[in-house]
């Protein structure tokens, strides 16, 4: 199978690779290419950011957040994980995509791995993933993409994707992660790090075939893409469907509970509850916020235009803020 290169690492741009190589690039033929991503989360394309992903802790470890083109669930990626895009017509691929993914799994199983398909979309080693897939069609043509984990930070996998509340939050959870999924470096000795397993994966599918070069306006292109859509809020968060929140904290006025509904990263529902103290009736400010972006900054100022400490005594904006979202 012919290949391309695909030497990026940042996520924004490496998920407009994938979709300028759908949409747009010519193909007579499938083609694949193997790549990877600086720590980053990465979510389906139906997903809400809000409910799947700490984005807390995303933005204190500097790891990014990427939306994709396909459906299915949050995934991290570090520099430790490899992953690997086939695109071509459908017609063949809807037909074949099974086979083209046999192919991932006997590569596999070429180098001592016993990987085998299983699930809707899942790569087993001995009953624990190693690798996730999915799959978008475009017209005539269909896109197969997937991650391979090779020495995967699994404890940062279990606190980007610890969401308040979830079930990775208890030890259970924590511990459920663990027995989940396998990391293939000890399974795979003959290989120093990950760069020398990319290169053999790469001999292996291609077969002998050669390498598809783009041109510098495609390069062009997917730079327009990525700074244009997956880089942006909107694309990453404001796209994200209807989900709840409830959130609690003690503050010197009492307790105070939010319960929050946020759609395409606007809150649509707000109320308050607990034993706090304060002058007006917390209705008024679930009201004020109805509309608002849920997006820290905004956030501060309609706090602070609305005199948060009138209905919570003591409280500052800042802190009602961190409580509603804590990003």
């Amino acid at each position: 199978m012919r290949y391309l290169t695909n030497p990026c690492l940042d996520p924004h741009r490496n998920m407009a690779f994938d979709e300028f190589c759908l949409e747009q690039l010519p193909l007579e033929e499938p083609v694949f290419y193997l790549w990877r991503n600086r720590p980053s989360v990465i979510i389906g394309l139906n997903q809400n950011a809000y409910g799947e992903v700490n984005l807390t802790y995303l933005e204190e470890h500097g790891i990014a957040l990427a939306r994709r083109v396909t459906g299915g669930g949050a995934v991290f990626h570090d520099l430790q994980n490899l992953n690997y895009t086939i695109v071509g017509r459908s017609a063949d691929l809807d037909r074949d995509y099974p086979g083209y993914l046999h192919l991932f799994c006997d590569a596999l199983r070429s180098l001592g791995v016993p990987a085998e398909l299983s699930g809707r979309n899942d790569i087993l080693v001995d009953g624990r993933k190693v690798s996730g897939y999915a799959k978008r069609v475009w017209h005539d043509r269909l896109m197969i993409h997937g991650t391979l984990m090779y020495d995967v930070d699994l404890e940062t996998l279990k606190e980007a994707l610890s969401v308040p509340g979830s079930k990775f939050e208890t030890a259970s959870g924590i511990a459920s992660v663990h027995a989940r999924v396998l990391n293939l470096r000890n399974l795979l000795p003959q290989f120093h790090d990950i760069v020398e397993l990319q290169a053999a994966l790469q001999d292996i599918l291609a077969a002998g075939d050669t390498e598809l070069l783009l041109e510098e306006a495609q390069q062009a292109e997917i730079d327009r893409i990525a700074r244009e859509k997956f880089a942006t809020r909107e694309w990453n968060l404001g796209r994200s469907p209807l989900t709840t929140f409830r959130r609690s904290r003690k503050f010197s006025c009492g307790t105070v509970e939010v319960l929050l509904g946020v759609e395409r990263g606007v809150i649509t529902d707000v109320h308050f509850s607990g034993d706090f103290l304060g002058n007006r009736p917390s209705g008024e400010l679930s009201a004020a916020l109805l509309g608002c972006a849920y997006d820290p900054a905004v956030l501060r100022e309609k706090l602070e235009s609305a005199g948060v400490s009138s209905f919570f005594d003591g409280l500052t904006p800042e802190e009602l803020a961190t409580l509603i979202c804590p990003l």
